[in-house]
């Protein structure tokens, strides 16, 4: 179903009619009918919600069968074997491993990419979510390493970030980035001279101060923080804003 297939809608609201057209492309994908489900104008905005939330279900559905092949080996493993028996525990490495190449022949690009990015969207917290939401419209933010004499890092991935994306746990922000620097959603390059006043900022932050009080001689190490390409692609995938996003 396309947008040409609703003429009331289209003479009516067009609106309605591009958040049908991308429904339709969900639906597609999920292998949710929209047939009959907008009769008319009256009900269409109603009819849209219902669809959306069942086509929300079935992503929902796709995400769980993103199963971790260890446990899925691991448990197959475990049925085959005796009561009381100890499965041995290369059996499980090597039937996930397994599993792995085996999803590989049958993937094709779209359906690989799905598999890459629900996986790693099911490694997010929710705070790290609100800090891909805060880099996601392309700004740097300024993040910095405590190191002392030696090279010795006492606090590494402190930024300005957290304050900006309202986390829950700000003492985390250091180990949130350190993450998704590790799973190549953000880069952490050389400083950015603009960004200058807010280093002087966040050199005054209660977590570096209290890293910097643990030396007696200490520098900061300044990098900029920015979505990564790849982290771009994720998001794309993944913004939740483009559920209810009208082109």
């Amino acid at each position: 179903m396309t947008s040409e297939d609703l003429p009331v809608v289209a003479a009516e609201d067009d609106g309605l009619v591009r958040r049908a057209g991308r429904l339709a492309g969900w639906a597609a994908r999920t292998g949710v009918s929209l047939a009959g489900r907008l009769p008319g104008l009256g009900n269409a905005g109603e009819s849209l919600r219902q669809v959306e939330r069942q086509v929300l279900n079935e992503l929902r559905k796709r995400l769980d069968e993103v199963d971790d092949p260890y446990v899925v080996a691991l448990s197959a493993a475990s049925s085959r074997e005796p009561a009381g028996e100890v499965v041995p525990a290369a059996e499980p490495l090597r039937s996930a491993m397994k599993e792995l190449l085996d999803r590989s022949v049958t993937f094709d690009q779209e359906r690989a990419r799905e598999y890459l990015y629900a996986t790693v969207l099911r490694q997010l917290t929710p705070d790290e979510a609100r800090i891909l939401t805060v880099l996601s419209d392309g700004d740097a933010y300024p993040a910095v390493d405590v190191v002392a004499r030696g090279e010795r890092i006492l606090l590494r991935n402190a930024s300005t970030v957290g304050t900006a994306a309202g986390v829950t746990l700000p003492d985390e922000v250091p180990s949130y980035l350190t993450r998704l620097a590790g799973l190549g959603l953000v880069d952490l390059t050389a400083e950015d001279p603009e960004l200058d006043p807010q280093y002087e900022v966040l050199a005054t932050d209660e977590l570096v101060r209290a890293a910097r009080a643990g030396a007696r001689r200490t520098r900061l190490v300044r990098h900029t923080l920015r979505l990564s390409r790849f982290g771009a692609r994720f998001w794309a995938a993944c913004d939740p804003a483009a559920l209810t996003r009208v082109p």
